[in-house]
């Protein structure tokens, strides 16, 4: 009870971020009670950085090369494109939207396609001077694909790059199963999404109001670069998969790169355009102390029973065979998500599956089943992961906000079916890929 009281306090603190706290210092204050009343001891402060450091600091790369990409004008750039293609017609927009954010979450993960698409989007549909009701359509669905799409690589969500560093999934195994089942959850979002919107959608916009893609150019040196060093960032991981080199020491060389080009560090900062101080300012520096402080406490409280009870929900899962093990695994923890954040609910499921004795491609499901859910999961509710509450947070900012009795109507509905179809997908493919 005693290590469910602080889990809740600290969540309580972390989703209502009192002025001046912050998630990571409110995660810290919960980890520090846990230490203080015996919940946790010292050991486990070193097991659980051992979990989360690489994680937390390849999140905060990522998010550097998505701000400097952003300050540069890349997103906007894209944007621009994307809406000329759809020609003035809102069908063929909005599912070109939804693409264009499952293409940022899956390069610069399911955060970054929250923090940097929303006001972008956002900035279009003003533009074009969509009714309320079509904006609400755009801006659900780029949220709600920020994470529904976060599956294809290692890198594109801190969940996918925990789980693989506690299971010792290379980056190579793991996109050969999840690309193709982030596939299905790509298609299943749009038609989900679509069909639950299919009456907001407008069926023409004027094209003609929105400005050149160039102009939305602010740092050409940047531009010029972007896709020859995210090709070779992406070439860097697979290859260096082999030799498990830590993810965060191949992110943070990119975002080093991009800083030099982007604060001109060869000519001495001489004819810089974007600001390195407010990049690094803007970075998400309290992810550190929240992946510390909230896995601490949550550690703790699956020390206490919530592992021990998780673990023989997954055996009787498993025994059930394949498929049930995949289903049941990813709907199980995707409820728990829901109601304590998919960032914990992870490292809950990783510990349950890692005490489940059971046939290897049956853990493999389960840990796998476990990314799905805590990836897709968390849209139940708007508290289930980092991403949504920053993409609340962002739309607030920009005069748009979401009650959580909104955003849950529309979750509860959506979430479900897409899970579902991936789950399948899942359990679907693993077999055909792991077949001798």
């Amino acid at each position: 009870m005693l290590a469910l009281t602080i889990f809740l306090a600290t969540l309580t603190l972390v989703i209502w971020q009192p002025k001046g706290l912050g998630i990571g210092w409110s995660a810290l204050a919960g980890a520090a009670v846990a230490l203080g009343t015996g919940v946790v001891g010292l050991a486990d402060v070193g097991v659980v950085w051992g979990i989360v450091w690489d994680a937390t600091f390849t999140f905060v790369a990522l998010i550097i090369i998505s701000l400097i990409l952003d300050e540069a004008g890349f997103f906007a750039w894209a944007a621009l494109h994307i809406a000329r293609w759809g020609r003035g017609r809102g069908r063929l927009l909005f599912p070109l939207i939804v693409v264009l954010g499952a293409m940022i979450s899956a390069l610069f993960a399911n955060d970054g396609a929250a923090l940097l698409l929303t006001p972008i989007v956002l900035a279009i549909l003003i533009r074009l001077d969509f009714s309320p009701p079509a904006a609400l359509a755009f801006i659900i669905a780029t949220g709600f694909v920020a994470d529904t799409t976060s599956l294809p690589l290692v890198t594109s969500n801190l969940v996918n790059i925990v789980t693989a560093n506690y299971f010792g999934v290379s980056f190579t195994r793991y996109a050969q199963v999840m690309v193709p089942v982030n596939l299905v959850s790509l298609l299943a979002t749009l038609i989900v999404v679509g069909l639950y919107f299919r009456r907001e959608i407008p069926h023409r916009y004027p094209v003609e109001r929105l400005e050149a893609p160039a102009t939305a150019i602010r740092d050409h040196q940047v531009f010029r670069a972007a896709f020859p060093l995210l090709t070779l960032l992406l070439v860097a991981l697979f290859v260096t998969a082999r030799w498990e080199i830590p993810i965060a020491l191949i992110m943070g060389s990119a975002a080093l790169v991009l800083m030099a080009i982007a604060g001109r560090w060869l000519s001495s900062g001489k004819g810089h355009v974007i600001s390195m101080r407010t990049v690094l300012g803007n970075a998400p520096w309290q992810i550190v102390l929240f992946s510390v402080g909230m896995y601490l406490v949550v550690y703790g409280l699956g020390n206490a029973w919530l592992t021990a009870w998780a673990a023989e929900v997954l055996a009787w899962l498993a025994a059930r065979g394949e498929l049930v093990a995949t289903i049941g695994t990813g709907f199980a923890v995707a409820i728990l998500a829901s109601v304590m954040n998919n960032l914990p609910a992870t490292l809950i499921g990783a510990l349950a599956v890692d005490q489940v004795q059971v046939a290897p491609l049956v853990r493999e499901l389960m840990v796998l089943a476990n990314v799905v859910g805590n990836d897709l999961g968390p849209k139940f509710t708007p508290i289930g992961s980092l991403a949504t509450l920053l993409w609340l947070h962002v739309l607030a900012g920009k005069g748009y906000r979401i009650s959580w009795g909104q955003y849950m109507k529309v979750g509860l509905i959506i979430t479900p079916p897409v899970l579902l179809a991936t789950l399948i997908a899942l359990a679907l493919w693993l077999p055909v890929v792991s077949a001798p």
